[in-house]
């Protein structure tokens, strides 16, 4: 009995060398999936409240702008996601007087092509560029203020706080904001048009008709001039007539 049991001891003691190997195995988590591409579309839908934004960017083709610069370039982008209820509160019709191209440049102007983090925008050169910035980069500039955990965004019309960072990982940052950013260039009216110069002769008075301006002469002055002579002969025969009777 003695040998026997001895003998279930070691084959239980081998079992459990081989077994506790592959329960480990079994045990260990699946290797991690690679994360996919960064989408802009995604993050907003995860995030909620910015259907209205998700429209836009779909509609004005700049989401996937986005995508392409996040996901092939060292610079990164900071978006500036207005909530829906920014939309909301925007004055009736607002959008629906903006030309197509003016959609376009509204939301562009929510978009920086640079990474940054809260700390960097404290620190920034204002105005700082947008997507909607021309070459010259004087116009759609964005410019920031604030300190320790408070950062204002000011468009020179409008002006919000940003508390809330949707995404802050390089190389995309996007942060709420609860109105939308209206450039003042919206507001500003275009200058007047410079009138076409004047046609040749169409500046009233004597040029208007043709003529060339010289002051007209009276129509009377001519038949008077022809009585004159008419009479002065007459005179002249007559008294030829009464020199010869004398004589």
């Amino acid at each position: 009995m003695a040998a026997s049991s001895v003998l279930s001891l070691l084959a239980l003691s081998l079992a459990a060398l081989f077994l506790i190997p592959a329960a480990q195995g079994q045990s260990s988590p699946a290797p991690t999936a690679p994360a996919g591409p960064i989408d802009i579309f995604t993050i907003l839908q995860k995030a909620g409240q910015y259907e209205s934004f998700s429209r836009l960017l779909n509609q004005t083709q700049v989401g996937n702008q986005i995508n392409n610069q996040v996901n092939n370039s060292n610079e990164g982008m900071t978006v500036f996601a207005p909530t829906d209820n920014a939309f909301q509160n925007l004055p009736s019709g607002t959008l629906n007087n903006l030309t197509d191209q003016q959609k376009v440049q509204l939301i562009l102007y929510h978009i920086l092509p640079k990474y940054y983090t809260v700390e960097g925008l404290q620190t920034v050169s204002n105005p700082v560029r947008t997507l909607a910035t021309g070459n010259d980069g004087g116009v759609f500039g964005l410019n920031f203020s604030g300190q320790a955990n408070q950062l204002n965004v000011s468009t020179g019309i409008v002006q919000v706080p940003i508390y809330n960072a949707v995404r802050k990982d390089f190389p995309l940052a996007v942060y709420q904001v609860d109105k939308v950013l209206i450039p003042v260039e919206f507001t500003q009216s275009k200058p007047p048009t410079a009138s076409p110069p004047p046609a040749a002769g169409s500046s009233g008075g004597a040029a208007g008709n043709g003529t060339t301006g010289a002051p007209a002469t009276p129509a009377g002055n001519g038949n008077g001039a022809g009585k004159n002579v008419g009479f002065g002969l007459v005179s002249g025969i007559w008294f030829l007539c009464m020199w010869m009777l004398i004589i």
